[in-house]
């Protein structure tokens, strides 16, 4: 990844959307191939708009090209709109305009006004995402550390071991230290089958209540 690799300082990437749930691809990123920090957030109203190269009819599509994200934000729309067209998922909605202005006039792409306007595509129809509550909750991730605040939203990986009461044990932590948490999921790992869990937590203060979560989450032998 360009972060890592020192080409960029930071990068903002899409984590959780309010349609179709968490992003897997940024998720299993974070929890095992990378070492980056989260260091802000950002909640960004998303409209998903039908682009197609200029001259293009509805009635010639056969191909829609996105990420998969914005795809199932607009599966209603799709089934009833294009029942035959055939979905080819790809990298982002920005590779999905450039391949539909570089294709024949049988494509489309799914994606926002900016990826139209950058690759000359017309907007066939604008604001097709099932629901209007579509909301993409973004992070900036970096190498450096987050600048220390009153109060920060954090986020954690770890693994449990392979007996009953394991993820029960390490999650009453955060209850003994009053730590309301926001979310949870389960990542499969690469390499072993196991599961990593993601975390997130208000109320963690930077020092010395983290600190003390992860001593006790050592004691109960706990990767944190």
């Amino acid at each position: 990844m360009a972060v890592e690799n020192d080409e960029i300082d930071e990068a903002v990437v899409p984590i959780e959307n309010s349609l179709e749930g968490a992003v897997s691809v940024t998720m299993d990123m974070l929890a095992a191939d990378v070492d980056l920090k989260i260091k802000a957030e950002v909640v960004i109203e998303v409209k998903q708009n039908l682009m197609a190269k200029k001259g293009t009819e509805t009635k010639d599509i056969k191909y829609i090209l996105s990420h998969p994200q914005p795809i199932g934000q607009c599966r209603k729309f799709l089934d009833s709109a294009f029942p035959r067209a055939l979905i080819k998922y790809v990298y982002s909605t920005a590779q999905a305009a450039k391949e539909v202005a570089q294709g024949e006039g049988d494509m489309a792409a799914i994606g926002s006004l900016a990826a139209a306007k950058e690759y000359g595509l017309e907007v066939l129809k604008e604001s097709i995402q099932d629901s209007d509550n579509n909301f993409t909750r973004f992070v900036v991730i970096s190498k450096k550390e987050a600048k220390k605040a009153e109060r920060n939203k954090t986020s954690i990986v770890f693994s449990t071991e392979d007996r009953p009461g394991s993820l029960y044990r390490i999650l009453d932590i955060f209850s003994l230290w009053d730590i309301n948490m926001t979310r949870i999921e389960s990542r499969p790992a690469k390499n072993e089958l196991k599961i990593h869990i993601l975390c997130g937590y208000k109320r963690a203060y930077r020092g010395s209540r983290r600190q003390g979560c992860t001593y006790n989450g050592k004691k109960k032998d706990f990767l944190l």
